[in-house]
């Protein structure tokens, strides 16, 4: 049997096709969201915000290109410095290719974090910085409650430098989950979830690393990796003053993912979600005073910014 279709439905099927074939042909794939025509990029209220990150990602720029390459941000992207002091007492780490190529990687991120933070909302020049072994041993003695012999020297070997490295990206995730609900331009929304995202996965690489050795000993002490990241972990909490937003490799189950684990591989807390922090609670941290108002530790001078700043003038 022949089955015929009316002349007009032909037509319609011809021109069906003929649309869908240009269109596909004419057409460019879309890789960008469509943003409102009147939405704002980077409101003002963002900058502040995104400019203290700035204080981190300089600490974390210059500690991983001195541990790496035994120079700093003056002479890798001296313009991003601004006029700012070198930081005190940091050098070449002794590296195994592993680590190093780690820590490599990790520095050009951070120099790339600087310049674009500082391409969106400005920067300040460079805070004076401690990143001698001696500001990391005062810190070790007080999370262990007591002076180690010898004093921890975070340049000593690959696994000291790692365990050094525990302080650093955590405090830069924190900070960005706490930051990201405050911010409104859609661009600033972007470039800190960028940032996050490479921050996370900076801490995710350290403490694999230092889980994959949880038991060794750290030497020359008697104390375990666990023991010391669990003793960091309980030191940035003490300073923090805000609970529990820290935790180590290996937990008590009831701090594990859905209380049935000992393992820690990722921090977060009961949901399974990142833990975040305030300015002022990432400052207390930083300066190792547990005050965001006194400065010391990782910021001699306190960090930059007018929110650093404004904190430093406050009683």
């Amino acid at each position: 049997m022949v089955v015929t279709f009316p002349t007009s439905l032909v037509l319609l099927i011809f021109m069906v096709s003929c649309s869908v074939n240009i269109f596909m042909a004419d057409s460019e794939p879309v890789c960008q969201p469509a943003y409102p025509a009147h939405a704002i990029a980077v409101d003002e209220g963002d900058v502040n915000l995104l400019q203290f990150a700035e204080n981190l990602e300089h600490l974390e720029a210059d500690y991983f290109l001195w541990g790496a390459l035994g120079y700093g941000l003056d002479e890798v992207a001296p313009q991003l410095v601004m006029g700012g002091p070198p930081p005190i007492g940091a050098k070449k780490a002794k590296l195994d290719n592993l680590t190093l190529n780690i820590i490599t990687e990790f520095a050009y991120e951070e120099v790339a974090h600087l310049r674009i933070l500082k391409r969106t909302v400005g920067g300040f020049p460079r805070p004076l910085m401690d990143l001698s072994a001696g500001n990391f041993a005062k810190l070790i003695d007080s999370a262990f409650g007591s002076a180690l012999v010898p004093p921890f020297d975070p340049y000593h070997d690959s696994l000291s430098y790692m365990i050094s490295c525990y302080v650093l990206p955590y405090m830069g995730l924190v900070a960005y989950v706490g930051t990201n609900p405050l911010l409104t331009g859609y661009y600033s929304k972007r470039l800190l979830a960028g940032l996050l995202g490479v921050e996370s996965g900076q801490d995710a690489v350290i403490r694999t690393y230092l889980y994959e050795r949880a038991k060794e000993q750290v030497h020359p002490y008697k104390h375990t990796v666990a023991e010391f990241t669990a003793r960091i972990s309980e030191l940035r909490n003490r300073l923090g003053k805000c609970g529990i937003k820290d935790e180590g490799i290996i937990v008590p189950k009831e701090l594990g993912a859905e209380n049935r684990t000992t393992t820690n591989v990722l921090s977060s807390d009961a949901d399974s979600i990142s833990y975040m922090r305030t300015p002022a609670e990432v400052l207390r941290v930083v300066y190792s005073t547990g005050d965001e108002h006194i400065p010391g530790g990782f910021y001699p001078k306190g960090g930059n910014g007018k929110i650093a700043r404004g904190f430093l003038k406050k009683p």
